[in-house]
């Protein structure tokens, strides 16, 4: 199905004004955005307009009750300038089920594919080429209703922007486990991708940083002993000659990347496990010389590796980073096929069309 977007280009680009040698993380902004209003049952008003704040009403249901999802996904260019995304098909489904969870409505796939498609193509000048950058995506919807009371809104708005980024972590991470705060629980909104979840992991990571830690290892209430993610990413351990992960409990949220890991290892007939994890197995294998690795897996960093855990009194530091196999081969897979280096055997590259193309 083909949508009517309408256009509406901006008259004076930022672009000149990017220095692409320096950007910082999610502070500068393309010129274009994508809207659309759900009303009636339907979405309406399908546009793609210059970049730049809303006008909201102070009793936006969405500023009180927190009916907010949100995705997070990169476009880059091959080696022959051709802007390219990485199964956008996935990042679409995952909304639509963070939706039904948050009693949002479902934005079509097509929709949501074709949008994505007209807007890169409008600032695929925005997508930066140096190693480790790339043109972050972010797709989100919202309640409108202008009510105080809980109840679903019977509005929304549903926005795609974009912004050119340069890497998210620069360095590995140590890491301390959360053994106070819960980030999920089963039948919670852990695999849902809505901005409480986020908002209830900030002041456990502002007291592990106070400490002198990067961010925490969150672990499964209320014994505290099985494993479930870092800070708001996926998480890997290296265990021998065996990757393990926890599994998709109902309380974490099944990543992307995490996803994409798993099927490169397959094909690569390295061993890996998806199941509970107990944080006594993690320093046992410290302890006897087998933990080799871990490191968070999310779009924005790719992999986060991880310097040291501190359990309790127990500090556990990792081999350099140079020596880690699993991590490095990938990030450098998914960095490979992002930009057109490493040959897309799994058939997850979708090239962008023009918006005449669509």
């Amino acid at each position: 199905m083909k949508y009517d977007i309408q256009v509406t280009k901006t008259t004076q680009s930022n672009l000149p004004k990017v220095d692409f040698n320096n950007i910082p993380f999610g502070k500068v902004f393309s010129d274009h955005m994508f809207i659309a209003d759900y009303r009636d049952g339907a979405w309406t008003d399908l546009r793609i307009v210059p970049f730049g704040p809303f006008e909201m009403h102070p009793a936006n249901m969405t500023l009180h009750y927190s009916q907010t999802i949100f995705e997070g996904m990169k476009a880059s260019k091959n080696q022959g300038g051709v802007p390219m995304l990485m199964r956008p098909e996935l990042h679409s489904q995952r909304l639509n089920k963070s939706a039904d969870r948050m009693c949002m409505p479902h934005v079509p796939e097509a929709l949501f594919l074709q949008a994505l498609h007209e807007l890169i193509g409008l600032d695929s000048e925005w997508i930066p080429s140096l190693p480790g950058t790339s043109l972050y995506v972010r797709p989100y919807m919202y309640a409108t209703d202008e009510f105080i009371g809980v109840r679903p809104s019977e509005t929304y708005k549903f926005v795609i922007f974009t912004c050119p980024v340069g890497a998210y972590y620069s360095k590995a991470v140590n890491l301390v486990t959360e053994q106070t705060f819960v980030r999920a629980v089963n039948g919670g909104t852990g695999e849902a991708k809505a901005g409480g979840n986020y908002a209830a992991s900030l002041l456990p990571a502002k007291l592990a940083q106070a400490a002198g830690y990067d961010q925490v290892v969150w672990m499964e209430s209320p014994e505290f002993k099985k494993v479930q993610e870092v800070g708001t990413m996926n998480l890997f351990f290296v265990i021998g000659d065996k990757v393990l992960t926890p599994s998709n409990s109902g309380a974490i949220l099944k990543g992307i990347t995490r996803k994409n890991f798993l099927e490169i290892l397959a094909k690569r007939g390295i061993q890996t496990e998806e199941r509970d994890i107990f944080i006594d197995e993690i320093v046992e294998a410290y302890m006897d010389g087998t933990l080799k690795e871990i490191f968070g897996a999310g779009t924005a960093a790719v992999v986060s590796h991880v310097a040291s855990l501190t359990h309790n009194d127990l500090k556990m530091t990792l081999p350099p980073l140079e020596e880690r196999k699993i991590g490095n081969m990938l990030k450098a897979e998914i960095d490979g096929l992002r930009n057109g280096t490493v040959e897309d055997v799994y058939g997850w590259l979708t090239p962008i069309k023009v918006a005449a193309e669509v």
